[in-house]
């Protein structure tokens, strides 16, 4: 619960509005205890048939301390008042009223201002969560999962926002009037409203025992929640392939496996929370009992008048009453205590290295890109992805990588970037260790192309300048004719301002690609990596972009996972990958001459374009 706490107190943050409201709150619960007061002047004169308005003004004054009395009312005030029962039972009525329509606005006030200031502590809360997500180093994001981080982010947020509002909106409030009740009992009666207190430890001990299960049944549940999420993002986005494969059935089965442990396990924490309310029923009734012994034996003695016993069955009704509510409260706190724990693992996370400020710019790259002896393994994984990978490419040149599927090829880039550290060894751009400079001014200086293209749901000219916030339409323009982009953008009703569908679903598999070579194109980077860039790149097309490709290289360093063979013809240097090692490095001839396995590469996997076939 501890995280629960830090969270709340993040509240304090608007110091006015939680002032304000808990003001409210107070003002609220102390005119339920003057309204208590009023009724019991009510019963009197109505049972007693001997009070008016001038008695009741007279028994106030001989109550009050003497240090209040400053606060008696003066006698000439006194008699200004009216006689009568029936008047004095209309006014007070009247008064009750005023007083009541006065604390429900004060209540209303509570209630809107702790809405306001809990749910934009959630809206920081979730801000927090998300830039937090965004730096975590990637190896950390693939090792949690994105369903996950999006739970924690949308869904644990929501059952905290619960918790924190029973704590602030409805908590407080019911404490407060709770407290007014005892002490009004207290004020008619001590020893039936001290029968009442002794109950509180049993009480407490219900809650205690009752809302550890419910938050260690809530953090399974929430848990399984997030395996819910991922089952149902993984076959959406892949709703292509499940139909393809008549998987149907098989994501259906798999969703409904989850949804049922997670539905058991939100079932298990509801059945803890009814377990609470008949235990502290049953205590109250026993509690009840016994007060209803005591008053009797002392109404039959003469030590205890009926309208205090009334009054104190009343005081304590209603005390009750407005403290009942607070063990669904408690429970719903104990709920969001689990969420929170969640989120604070988020919120408390490393983000990726590289961000200081205090590091140095990385000057342009000019010379070379060195991989020193470099081994990785990705979270979790038995075996590395790159094993003692030692390579060195100057500026300018044109690298292709090849290799058999899981050979490393992709990780090896990914390095460059620092998209992922290094287990051993070093990435040395221009002799500097990139782990020495801001990740910020390396990631500018580079342009990357994957075969899974990125396209937000947004128009062509933001996806295009996705990244380079500065560009003008112009430079824009240009990059997309560079790309081959700019004549199905112009065709487009809306050209540039045209809004494609989430993921690209508007436009082809070509043109999305050539959208991601246009954004590549105007960050003007210095290092271009393409991986499997124009897989997806019709026939008509291909020559085109490959000469793109070509005039956009030059004076730049690329590096290029490929599959078609004029782009690894057009390189200057081919490297050979197996089981994350360089196996070999050399020309297309000479590898074909020397190197097994790029010749199986060679005539199993590099597909000749359209003119080469």
């Amino acid at each position: 619960m501890q995280e629960f706490w830090q969270f709340a107190r993040r509240m304090l943050r608007q110091r006015a509005r939680v002032a304000l409201a808990l003001s409210c709150a107070a003002i609220s619960a102390a005119g339920l205890g003057v309204s208590l007061l009023g009724i019991l002047q009510i019963v009197r004169i109505i049972l007693e048939q001997n009070q008016n308005l001038r008695d009741i003004a007279r028994r106030f004054n001989d109550k009050l301390p003497a240090w209040l009395d400053f606060a008696s009312l003066p006698e000439n005030i006194i008699l200004a008042l009216p006689e009568g029962q029936h008047t004095a039972v209309i006014w007070l009525v009247a008064a009750l009223a005023v007083l009541t329509v006065f604390g429900e606005a004060v209540g209303f006030t509570h209630q809107f201002l702790s809405i306001r200031v809990v749910h934009s502590t959630i809206r920081d809360i979730r801000a927090e969560a998300f830039s937090r997500v965004v730096r975590l180093p990637l190896s950390e994001l693939v090792a949690r999962g994105v369903a996950d981080a999006i739970s924690r982010m949308v869904n644990d947020t929501t059952v905290l926002a619960v918790g924190l509002t029973a704590l602030l909106s409805k908590a407080i409030a019911q404490i407060g009037k709770g407290i007014a009740g005892l002490v009004a009992a207290f004020f008619f009666d001590w020893r039936m409203a001290g029968i009442a207190i002794l109950t509180a430890p049993a009480l407490y001990l219900v809650i205690r025992v009752i809302s550890r299960k419910i938050r260690r049944a809530s953090r399974k549940a929430l848990e399984s929640q997030a395996d819910l999420y991922e089952a149902s993002t993984e076959a959406l986005q892949a709703l292509r392939v499940v139909k393809v494969h008549t998987t149907e059935a098989h994501e259906s089965a798999r969703f409904d496996r989850i949804n049922a442990e997670s539905i058991r396990q939100m079932v298990k924490a509801k059945t803890y929370r009814a377990l609470s309310s008949p235990l502290n029923e049953a205590l109250a009734l026993l509690a009840l009992g016994a007060i209803v012994i005591l008053a009797s034996g002392f109404i039959l003695d003469g030590k205890l008048d009926t309208p205090d016993f009334i009054m104190t069955l009343g005081s304590l009704g209603i005390a009750a009453a407005s403290l009942k509510p607070l063990t669904g409260m408690i429970h719903q706190i104990n709920e969001a205590g689990a969420a929170a724990t969640r989120i604070s693992e988020i919120t408390r996370a490393q983000p990726e290295a590289g961000h200081d400020a205090r590091l140095p710019a990385l000057d342009r790259h000019t010379r070379s890109i060195t991989m020193d002896n470099i081994t990785f393994t990705y979270p979790g994984a038995d075996e590395p992805a790159l094993r003692e990978v030692s390579l060195t490419i100057e500026h300018g040149e044109t690298v292709a990588i090849v290799g058999p599927n899981g050979s490393g090829k992709t990780t090896l880039l990914s390095m460059v970037p620092r998209l992922f550290d290094v287990d051993e060894g070093a990435v040395l751009i221009d002799d500097r260790d990139i782990r020495e400079v801001s990740v910020e001014s390396l990631r500018a200086q580079i342009g990357v192309v994957t075969q899974e293209t990125v396209i937000f749901r947004s128009s062509i000219r933001d996806n295009i300048a996705y990244g380079t916030a500065r560009a003008t339409l112009e430079q824009i323009k240009d990059a997309a004719r560079k790309a081959r982009a700019s004549d199905f953008i112009e065709q487009r009703p809306g050209g540039y301002d045209a809004i494609v569908g989430e993921r690209g679903a508007t436009l082809s598999g070509g043109q999305c690609q050539r959208i991601a070579i246009a954004r590549a194109v105007l960050r003007d980077p210095a290092i271009l990596i393409l991986d499997e860039a124009t897989s997806m790149i019709d026939a008509d097309s291909e020559a085109k972009i490959a000469q793109a490709i070509q005039e956009f290289t030059r004076g730049r360093t690329c590096l290029i996972v490929a599959h078609r063979l004029s782009t690894v013809l057009g390189a200057d240097r081919i490297v050979v990958m197996d089981s994350g090692r360089i196996v070999d490095q050399g020309s297309h001839d000479e590898l074909l001459e020397r190197s097994d396995t790029y010749r199986m590469i060679a005539q199993h996997q590099l597909v000749p374009t359209q003119a080469e076939t």
